[in-house]
């Protein structure tokens, strides 16, 4: 099991947990949207340090934005399996292909 694997099923196990004693239960419940609004700040957060050049602080910052993805993805029950299998579907298709037949 990947690190990623393990972040995402730590994010699952703390779903029902006591928000006054864990960061993701207290994400998780301020719902979806505040979820997804924290995701946003953590990835503007990843492009300025990207801007920068500074690769520490990128990493670090996209460390914070894989884990708030997996708690966005959490609040709309959509699991890390079912991107990783929408991944490998996208496996060996030109990005410009895929795109094209979104519509």
């Amino acid at each position: 099991m990947s690190a990623l694997e393990r972040l995402a099923a730590t994010v699952e196990a703390r779903r029902g947990a006591d928000p006054e004693s864990s960061w993701t239960a207290k994400l998780l419940a301020n719902g979806p949207e505040k979820c997804a609004e924290k995701f946003g700040e953590e990835a503007v957060e990843a492009i300025i340090e990207a801007v920068k050049g500074d690769r520490a602080k990128l990493t670090a910052e996209a460390a914070d934005v894989l884990y708030h993805l997996l708690v966005m993805l959490a609040a709309r029950d959509v699991t890390l399996a079912e991107v990783l299998m929408e991944l490998e579907r996208r496996e060996g298709t030109s990005g410009i292909a895929e795109k094209a037949a979104r519509g």
